[in-house]
């Protein structure tokens, strides 16, 4: 009785304290209950941007005096209820969401530690570094600092107005979640040493709206030097059938939309309303509406100029998206998933290019129909702006491009249901958190889980995902090699390349 009411309080313990000093103060973390891993939360990387930091770029913090705790997470930003997969474990939403959380391995390595600088997804409307399945802890064990941020999101970070423009010194208003972005990676500059990482040796990486943002730092140069390697997951911060917003659009957007919900253009009438009228105010319109803008700062120029004229970051890469990005619902609408109405349909939407269409998405009976429907869905959400992001690397970069296809399918836990590896359904086998989703999860998952963290730590620490034991993964060179993430692993020639060459002749 003694030795189990021991081994009762050893769990209820709470974990272990430990401090650390940075250049705005001291630190207070915990160390995990097996003592390999060191945490801390909420730490801020500029200071609140509220009040009459509202829509400006990110500031200094303030340093602070004693011991801060670091054991919990910050407020994630504004947001709607937007997503229904997304769990949060945080106090909330807050103007104040500028905090970052860093998760590292306790062992002392001989030299400083490879850095992972996380940046979450949701159309950059939603989000946060909360999320269970984006838990450091696992990943760090790899022998890799992980990093997760904050940033501003919706009106909060992407809003522009003339008025904003005139007031900010560069001429060029919005994108200020990009620039919070920028100010956490120089947080890391400055920080990560004194938590044994190495500042020469960052990696960027993230999903969807995470994975926008990651091409988006490649492209930018006010984020150059600060980090050193990339991953994307599912996004890229190219045009898909529609082009991205100039300054004088997105300033339109964002004029049209303060004078409908606050009669005003004025700056100070509109960093004074609360911050909860203005999130009620911006989710009443269409979705996205404050995202995607080429400002003349953060981006001097659309992002497909300056990849083509190789100014962006010259950094290894290793980006590619999921089988199942897309689903045949969206295609069809209300219409039966037939092979005529996928045909009818098609007719009607691409008229003369209908035929190239039927063509490169074939399909000869309803169940190839709504196979092609999902694929061409797919790659118009978010894997034909990925593919512009990896090629134009692969063309420009002068660096090595690795890309992938993540194939492994979720559980199925109804009957009769399909099988898919859906938009986001990465981000748990990436981090090795598959245990913050109750599914049926099997050998294979967990295999492909190990692969895939292994991959993205191996990457982290040199450039190169391949290692001893691991499939081989080519560059994506000439030979257009892409890696299947399977149970089974597998390196083929890129099969749809011609999909993608006809997306780009469709959007000029």
């Amino acid at each position: 009785l003694f030795a189990v009411s021991f081994v009762a309080a050893l769990q209820a313990a709470p974990p272990r304290r430990v401090q650390q000093q940075i250049a705005d103060g001291v630190l207070e973390g915990t160390i995990s209950t097996d003592g390999q891993v060191r945490s801390f939360k909420g730490v801020p990387y500029a200071a609140p941007p509220v009040g009459a930091l509202r829509w400006r770029p990110p500031q200094p913090v303030a340093p602070w005096a004693g011991i801060r705790d670091a054991t919990r997470f910050g407020p994630r930003p504004m947001q709607g209820r937007i997503f229904s997969d997304m769990v949060f474990h945080d106090p909330g939403p807050s103007e104040d969401c500028l905090y970052l959380n860093l998760w590292i391995p306790e062992t002392a390595p001989a030299r400083k530690l490879p850095v992972m600088v996380w940046i979450f997804g949701g159309g950059f409307v939603a989000g946060s570094t909360s999320e269970a399945r984006q838990d450091g802890s696992a990943l760090c064990r790899h022998g890799v600092i992980v990093v997760s941020l904050n940033y501003r999101l919706g009106v909060f970070g992407f809003l522009a107005l003339p008025g904003l423009t005139k007031d900010s010194g560069h001429d060029a208003s919005g994108n200020y979640g990009l620039m919070d972005q920028i100010a956490a990676l120089r947080w890391v500059q400055r920080n990560i040493a004194a938590f044994g990482g190495d500042p020469d040796n960052v990696t960027i990486f993230g999903e969807s709206a995470g994975a926008i943002s990651v091409s988006a730092l490649v492209a930018s140069p006010l984020a150059r030097g600060l980090f050193q390697k990339a991953i994307g997951e599912s996004g890229g911060y190219f045009r898909d059938l529609e082009p991205l917003h100039s300054l004088g659009e997105a300033e339109a957007v964002g004029t049209k939309f303060v004078q409908a919900a606050f009669n005003t253009t004025s700056l100070s009438a509109l960093r004074a309303v609360p911050a909860r009228r203005l999130l009620d105010a911006s989710l009443k319109q269409p979705r996205p509406s404050f995202t995607r803008e080429i400002d003349g700062y953060v981006l001097p120029e659309d992002t497909r100029a300056i990849f083509a004229a190789g100014t962006q970051a010259h950094v290894p890469l290793l980006a590619g998206w999921n089988r199942d990005e897309g689903n045949w619902r969206g295609y069809f609408g209300r219409r039966r998933p037939t092979l005529a109405n996928y045909t009818s349909i098609a007719r009607k939407r691409f008229g003369t290019d209908a035929d190239d269409f039927l063509r490169l998405y074939h399909a000869t009976t309803d169940a190839e129909a709504r196979r092609a429907a999902a694929d061409y869905q797919g790659d118009t959400f978010i894997a034909y702006r990925t593919w512009q992001w990896v090629d134009w690397q692969r063309r420009t970069g002068g660096a090595p491009v690795y890309r992938y296809e993540f194939d492994q399918t979720l559980p199925v836990t109804r009957p009769g249901a399909e099988a898919v590896a859906p938009h986001a359904s990465d981000i748990e086998y990436v981090f090795q958190m598959l245990s913050s989703r109750r599914l049926p999860w099997r050998p294979d998952d967990r295999r492909v889980s190990d692969l895939m963290a292994t991959y993205w730590t191996n990457f982290a620490k040199t450039g190169n995902p391949n290692g001893p034991g691991l499939p081989e993964w080519p560059v994506y060179d000439d030979r257009l090699q892409v890696m299947h993430l399977q149970p089974r692993p597998f390196a083929a020639p890129d099969a749809h390349r011609d999909r993608y060459l006809w997306l780009d002749q469709m959007t000029r």
